[in-house]
């Protein structure tokens, strides 16, 4: 039986009905083809003998004590999918991931230690969202949230899977997301990123940064050796930009490794005349990491240094550490 989420509307059906079938399904959240009535009948019963419209179920969730929740999410082989769900004022955020594990071994980074297990398809990429959407926002609110790719895994390593998703969730008539409300993170994968480039629909970039020099980012990142920091700004510099539109960098603050002076005025030279805003995250602990956190001081010093430097720096605020659901923490902790 084939995963409905796997595929996008063109290859549903080839008439209107693709459209009645994805908006009963996405805008209407119905589960079972007899729910979807504007189907005569006998169609309901075929499609229900090929199509599989469940979603897929949440073997735990975790609860932050800042609302933000984790959710293990069992796919049909009986892995396990990351998703994150972040409550904020203005918007909420889903935060999904595109494989199970990661192979790129950033030391910082507790997904890295998992190793690479499998990509995850297209649809299991776009039911996460579904399911952290319908668990923890009302019929009225439904479409109040932003996705961003910076789960498990490294998106464009799972290149074209990560682009059907995005097609999926932007359809208009499915969950007709806008670009600018998704974000992709990625550490650095040269030839995607210009992929990318030319791609018809581009959401929002982001730069896993964490390291402004190469020494500093071939000792953390190991994918700098294959793709250099220079060769990589070269490629963000000229990604295509809209009007006001900034990339990302996201930068982890470590003690005594990546938050000195130093490194903040070697990124604000690295970044000079960029359209850029940096995140600064401070490192979320954890007892399997070798690294610290720096003081709260150190860090306000670091954002100041970029912003003397006319880089307009912001801290990311710790969110889901109780239950290993913070930035780099997403290594299917308490799967039993």
């Amino acid at each position: 039986m084939k995963f409905f989420f796997d595929y996008e509307r063109k290859e549903v059906a080839e008439d209107y009905r693709s459209t009645q079938i994805y908006k009963a399904v996405y805008q209407r959240w119905l589960a079972d083809f007899e729910s979807i009535t504007d189907l005569p009948k006998s169609l309901r019963s075929t499609l229900a003998g090929e199509w599989n419209i469940q979603l897929p179920r949440i073997h735990r969730r975790f609860d932050s004590v800042d609302g933000t929740r984790r959710y293990l999410i069992q796919l049909q082989d009986g892995e396990l999918a990351e998703t994150v769900y972040i409550p904020e004022e203005h918007r909420n955020t889903i935060c999904i991931s595109s494989q199970v594990g990661c192979a790129l071994a950033c030391t910082f980074c507790l997904t890295g230690q998992l190793g690479l297990t499998r990509h995850l398809t297209a649809g299991e990429i776009v039911a996460q969202a579904i399911v952290a959407q319908r668990d923890n926002l009302p019929w009225e609110t439904r479409d109040d949230f932003n996705i961003v790719m910076m789960g498990m895994g490294e998106p464009l390593h799972n290149y074209d899977n990560v682009m059907k998703s995005l097609r999926i969730l932007h359809d208009t008539q499915g969950l007709n997301m806008s670009m600018s409300r998704i974000t992709l993170s990625t550490a650095g994968m040269l030839p995607a990123i210009e992929k990318l480039a030319e791609e018809p629909i581009i959401p929002n970039l982001a730069i896993s940064l964490t390291g402004a020099t190469n020494p500093k980012r071939d000792e953390l990142m190991p994918i700098n050796r294959k793709y250099p920091i220079e060769k990589l700004i070269e490629a963000v510099d000229r990604f295509p930009l809209k009007h006001r539109q900034r990339v990302t960098f996201e930068y982890v603050l470590m003690k005594g490794v990546t938050d000195a002076p130093e490194d903040a005025r070697s990124l604000a030279r690295l970044l000079k005349g960029m359209k850029a805003k940096v995140n600064l995250i401070p490192l979320n602990e954890a007892e399997e990491l070798a690294y610290s956190r720096p003081s709260d001081a150190v860090v306000e010093r670091f954002r100041e240094i970029l912003n003397d430097h006319h880089v307009d720096a912001f801290v990311r605020k710790n969110r889901g550490n109780d239950i290993s659901a913070a930035c780099g923490q997403l290594k299917k902790k308490w799967a039993s």
